[in-house]
């Protein structure tokens, strides 16, 4: 479903800040693959997100979604392709807008627009359905304004607006990041209650060494811009975070330093 081949993305080439992000990753992830990616500061997770969303150019390689080249389109020509939930709870919604209103452009995502605006009662039932499945109590609240909702809740939302139109991936960069642990929890439960239902095929960017580890079924680690340890199915799910910490120093030669993670052990 989707295809990373020998990527590579160099940042300021050629002046004294010059960045190697990635330096010939390849991924491979099946048709309802969930494969969650982890490794330290600047080991190249959210450069490799972007550059699979089109946020910028690559230098080279080749990206291909259920067989599709997507290499040369712009982030909002690929837009249909995929769905994709942010770090920033508000950065997936129209903060002044109402929930329902919100849903409706997610709905209506790649239609034809026109004049008419408004959002029908048959509209608002399916909507309800699908925030019921957050049990978050947010299918009570269709006309209220999503800029007064909590940072887990808008995430929730966010989540459902992304996978509405049920992509063919769903990319999750660090979605859980700014959200306390209680809510986080939350967010994650909904995120593999959805991935399961819809069988999305998933890429799951974090920090988080144990969520890493607990959701999905493939994790990924990467170290220097490339692809550094790939482990799933059976063997992933016997995977304990000391595992994780001894396969870090292995593959870097150095000890772990990455405070967020080490925190979120």
């Amino acid at each position: 479903m989707l295809e990373i081949r020998n990527i590579y993305k160099t940042f300021n080439p050629g002046t004294i800040n010059e960045k190697k992000a990635l330096c010939g990753v390849n991924i491979t992830l099946n048709d309802g693959d969930f494969c969650t990616v982890i490794g330290g500061n600047g080991a190249g997770k959210s450069t490799m997100m972007n550059a699979v969303a089109g946020v910028w150019p690559l230098d080279s390689g080749v990206i291909l979604v259920d067989g599709t080249d997507v290499s040369g389109l712009s982030e909002y020509q690929r837009a249909p392709f995929f769905g994709r939930v942010f770090q920033d709870p508000r950065t997936g919604t129209a903060g002044d807008m109402q929930i329902d209103e919100n849903m409706a452009l997610a709905a209506r995502r790649g239609q034809r627009r026109t004049l008419r605006w408004g959002v029908t009662k048959k509209e608002r039932d399916e909507y309800r359905e699908y925030l019921k499945t957050l049990d978050l109590g947010l299918e009570d609240r269709l006309t209220e304004k999503v800029g007064l909702l909590s940072g887990g809740q808008r995430q929730a939302l966010t989540l459902i607006m992304a996978t509405m139109k049920k992509p063919k991936v769903l990319l999750l960069d660090e979605h859980t990041a700014a959200l306390d642990p209680k809510t986080a929890s939350k967010v994650l439960a909904a995120t593999d209650k959805i991935v399961e239902e819809n069988h999305l095929t998933t890429l799951m960017v974090t920090h988080n060494m144990r969520d890493a580890i607990h959701h999905g079924n493939r994790l990924i680690m990467m170290n220097d811009g490339n692809v550094a340890f790939d482990i799933s199915g059976e063997a992933k799910k016997k995977l304990t975070v000391e595992d994780l910490l001894h396969k870090f120093e292995e593959v870097t030669g150095g000890t772990f330093a990455n405070d967020r993670m080490l925190l979120s052990k």
